[in-house]
This record gives structure tokens, C-alpha cells and sequence, in this order.
């Protein structure tokens, strides 16, 4: 899991591998597309990680909320498209998806989360052009839509983009009320660390781990930048209630390895070594426990 491991590459579709060591990519980037907020309804993840929002959304007059009462027969349409565009996609329905977007949009030109949704398809199309001409006229149209500056950020981040991106996070957590801020934390986190800030990183996701303590993706990274700083007791607090849950894998057992010995526990190295072995024979970090370098 790294960016502390920071980037998935892959994982998360370009996700993650960061500037620090990156973990296993498989396992970050299945947590970092739980986190991708579709518009409306994720570790996001979400963290990923959202999902795709079925909210009647902001209206044009001053930033008022349209509910249901006056909800236009349009809107009503266009909302009821993206909710099952947003279905389509979590279900890897790409084109379908795609389909019932420009249904909504042909009913409503101006409804945001159908810009926002569609820039996450164009995403995992890989049409960066059209991703990127999608989540501005989403913002254009709500420029306080906080799921999509999420989702822009963590697309202009895989285009390399970290600075831009981290300025989008920053301003989707500023948005009152945001419900989003533990995966939002946590992608910025990740950005940061491709950026090389490890201390910005670092408080990042020590506040997403606050609000989001389960979250192994985040567990592991502030745990891992605690290590490597020194702080071997504040990391073992976190890797022993990351191990001691079904998210472990050899990468977490491995940095409870070094953590462990960094503090003189051997019977607790030993005893998370031949869980190792026991449970990832065939892993890089099984390889290195047996080699004794605890340095990789």
C-alpha cells in the first residue's frame, strides 16, 4: 500500500506510486477507486469512494437547493438518467453509462452531476481531453460542487498535475458541510507524497485517519511516514490495529516487521514473520524477511 507507498499505479488507474515506496499496486488501487465520489449517492476509498449522485443538486438562483417540490420536470428526468448511469458504471457498464449521460444531458443541459459523472467515464476511457472538458463545465455550473472538485483533483493528479490537484482538494474541504473530506484527505495525502512532501502528506493523512480509522489505505501510508520519521511507537499503534483486521497483507505485516524490530520486539517479529510465511509464501516480502533485509 504505499505512497507511502503512494501510487497505485495502476492502481487506481494511474493511481498511486508515489513518491515514496509503493506498495503492493493491486491493493492500493482497489482501495483508492472505492474512494472516486460519483456524483451523487470511495479504501474510498471511496476512496475510492463515493458514488454517482442522484441529489437534485444546486440550482442557478443564488446557490438555492431545488428540492423535490420544485424540482423541474427536466431536472427530474436528467436526475433519474444519472442515477442509473451512475449504476451502470459501478458496474463496469462503461458505454451504457455513457449512453444514459447524454440522455440526461439532452434533458437538462445545465445539470452539473451529469458533467461531473461523465468525466469519470472519459476517465476510465482514458479521453483525458474530454475527462478534463467534463468536470469544468460541471464546476462551471456549480462552482461548489465538492464531490466534482474531488474527482477533478484526483484526475489532474494522475495527469501529474499535484499542485493543481492538491489546490482542488483544499478547496472541496473548505465547502461546508462536505461529507467527503476522509477520502478527500486521504488523495491529497496522496498527491503530496508524489510531490515529495512527506510532512504535508503526513498531516494529511493523520486527519483522514481520524475520521476514517478503518480506512487500511490511509492506516498503512501514516503509518509508514511515522516509521520512516522515527515515531515507531505512534506507527506500531496503527499497524497492530491494521494486522490484527482482514484488510492485513504482507505489505502491513511487513511494516509491522520493521516496526517491531526498530523497537526491540523480537518474539513479536517472529511471530508476524511466520504469519508471513504462513499466509504469502510467494511474496516479495516473505523473500526479504528470509534474507534479513529489513531495510527494502
Amino acid at each position: 500500500m504505499t505512497d507511502s507507498r503512494a501510487h497505485s499505479s495502476s492502481r487506481s488507474s494511474g493511481s498511486l506510486r508515489g513518491a515514496l515506496r509503493v506498495p503492493s499496486l493491486l491493493w492500493q488501487t482497489v482501495m483508492l477507486l472505492r474512494v472516486i465520489v460519483l456524483t451523487g449517492s470511495l479504501w474510498s476509498a471511496a476512496a475510492l469512494t463515493g458514488c454517482a449522485s442522484g441529489a437534485p443538486g444546486v440550482g442557478e438562483r443564488g446557490g438555492e437547493p431545488i428540492t423535490e417540490s420544485d424540482e423541474p420536470e427536466g431536472r427530474k428526468r436528467a436526475r433519474i438518467r444519472i442515477e442509473l448511469a451512475s449504476g451502470y458504471f459501478e458496474q463496469g457498464q462503461t458505454t451504457v453509462a455513457l449512453d444514459e449521460i447524454k440522455q440526461a444531458l439532452l434533458a437538462d443541459p445545465n445539470f452539473g452531476p451529469a458533467y461531473s459523472l461523465r468525466g469519470l467515464v472519459y476517465m476510465r476511457l482514458n479521453d483525458s481531453a474530454l475527462a478534463e472538458d467534463s468536470f469544468r463545465k460541471a464546476l462551471q455550473i456549480n462552482p461548489r460542487d465538492a464531490d466534482t472538485m474531488h474527482n477533478y483533483g484526483w484526475f489532474v493528479c494522475q495527469q501529474g498535475r499535484h499542485g493543481e490537484a492538491v489546490q482542488l482538494f483544499g478547496r472541496a474541504l473548505a465547502v461546508p458541510l462536505y461529507g467527503g473530506q476522509a477520502k478527500t484527505l486521504m488523495m491529497m495525502g496522496t498527491c503530496q507524497l508524489r510531490m515529495g512532501q512527506r510532512t504535508e502528506a503526513e498531516g494529511s493523512f493523520s486527519r483522514a485517519y481520524e475520521l476514517d480509522p478503518a480506512n487500511a489505505y490511509v492506516g498503512y501510508n501514516l503509518a509508514n511516514l511515522e516509521f520512516q520519521r522515527g515515531e515507531y511507537t505512534k506507527s506500531q499503534f496503527i499497524i497492530r490495529r491494521l494486522n490484527n483486521s482482514e484488510q492485513a497483507n504482507a505489505e502491513t505485516l511487513w511494516l509491522g516487521i520493521k516496526i517491531e524490530r526498530a523497537l526491540g520486539n523480537g518474539a513479536v517479529v517472529d511471530q508476524l514473520g511466520q504469519q508471513l510465511q504462513r499466509r504469502f509464501p510467494r511474496s516479495k516480502e516473505w523473500a526479504s524477511y528470509q534474507r534479513g533485509a529489513f531495510n527494502d
